[in-house]
């Protein structure tokens, strides 16, 4: 029996952004490949009249066997974190009748970020009559909370939802202080792809790269929480070793400035947006990651480091040490500081973990157990599955916990 999923998150990639939100992409597609779950995406794309920026994707794509629809909603400049998930509701409510409309059958709602898509999601399930699963990811429980109305609607919907996933223990006891009962959480933490991620050819990669002598890489958008000016403050207290910062954001202007007031224009070197099944390249060729982020969920670009045999630093943030557990992996930094960053990199370049072990490491973090608690929270979930052809019209044998929704404006 095939459980019928809506995907529904404003966090997927797209003919335009091909890099975001590639987490819940892997997430799902590992999931779909079981052949116990068929998926349709539904991925929202913020809108405004008269803004102007990188082009809109295609309001309909195929990825990976999957179809994804990229319905626009009215993301309103200043008065937009309030209004945010009301106005992605009207939007993906009109897009989900129109799959209703045409055929389509789903079981139960896998809504990704609380805030606004869970929220969101939680109407959806209220008006569709289907169970809703919200899957916690970072900042949408350890900063939207700290606004009145977001942190209203956020335990209103966790309070509505039929399961609440978290991609760390850390992200799970940040709900429960929030007040969200702890049974009614699971830490799925995200896996990694060791194929794509893997060892490559070291010299080879940093004769494509041109570097020599030790090189650091810091992957991660370029804004504010992921650390870079951190990272390049440490770069200064570190002679003789060369940057490659991979990503873009708005950051950049600044951090290129930085680079320069710091005399370290010859050893840094942005290197854009880089593809994400390219990365493995970059990885081999360095000798140790940083990441010096503010805020995580789950990192993933540790993971993806580690696959690939190169160790990492990273800031002593809830759900970094939950990645890194053994010297083999790397080491967290004694505090989120340039000088302690700087300090963790001599220690660990005097004395870096075999290769080898490093990937080793990383292969205890496949995909396989978080596909597999996926199914089992699913079917406990939706344990009749309407798209098997057993609904009596207007009716849903799934357990659903949406009865009432407050009013969201």
């Amino acid at each position: 029996m095939t459980l019928s999923l809506l995907t529904f998150t404003t966090l997927f990639p797209n003919a335009v952004q091909p890099n975001h939100g590639i987490f819940v992409e892997n997430r799902l597609s590992h999931l779909v490949a079981t052949g116990e779950v068929r998926a349709t995406v539904l991925a929202p794309v913020a809108w405004f009249p008269g803004r102007t920026g990188q082009p809109a994707p295609p309001f309909s794509e195929q990825r990976g066997g999957l179809t994804i629809l990229h319905p626009r909603w009215l993301s309103i400049p200043v008065i937009g974190m309030n209004a945010a998930p009301a106005l992605l509701y009207r939007a993906a409510a009109t897009a989900l009748q129109r799959l209703l409309d045409q055929g389509a059958q789903f079981d139960a709602i896998d809504a990704h970020y609380f805030y606004p898509d869970g929220v969101a999601a939680i109407r959806l399930g209220t008006r569709f009559n289907l169970p809703v699963a919200i899957t916690a990811r970072g900042s949408d429980v350890t900063q939207f909370p700290d606004y009145p109305v977001p942190r209203r609607l956020i335990l209103d919907a966790a309070s509505r939802a039929g399961a609440i996933i978290t991609v760390s223990a850390g992200l799970r006891e940040a709900l429960v202080a929030l007040g969200v009962p702890a049974p009614k959480i699971t830490v799925l933490r995200n896996g990694i792809d060791l194929e794509t991620f893997r060892p490559m050819d070291r010299a080879e990669s940093r004769t494509a790269l041109s570097v020599s002598g030790p090189t650091l890489l810091s992957v991660g958008a370029l804004i504010p929480r992921k650390g870079h000016d951190r990272t390049l403050a440490a770069l200064s207290l570190l002679p003789g070793w060369t940057l490659l910062i991979a990503g873009e954001g708005p950051e950049k202007g600044r951090l290129v400035r930085l680079a320069e007031s710091l005399s370290l224009t010859d050893r840094v070197r942005f290197l854009g947006a880089w593809p994400h099944k390219r990365l493995a390249a970059l990885y081999s060729a360095a000798d140790i990651s940083i990441l010096a982020s503010s805020r995580e969920g789950w990192a993933n670009v540790l993971l993806e480091s580690m696959a690939c045999g190169t160790p990492v630093i990273a800031s002593p943030i809830p759900g970094n040490s939950e990645v890194i557990q053994s010297p083999q992996a790397g080491m967290i930094a004694e505090a989120n500081t340039p000088e302690a960053l700087a300090k963790a990199i001599k220690t660990l370049s005097s004395a870096p973990p075999d290769r080898a072990a490093t990937r080793a490491y990383a292969e205890g973090f496949s995909w396989d157990a978080t596909t597999a608690g996926q199914l089992d929270l699913f079917k406990a979930l939706c344990p009749e599955p309407r798209s098997a052809g057993t609904t009596v019209p207007g009716r849903h044998e799934c357990s659903d916990p949406n009865t009432h929704y407050p009013s969201l404006g």
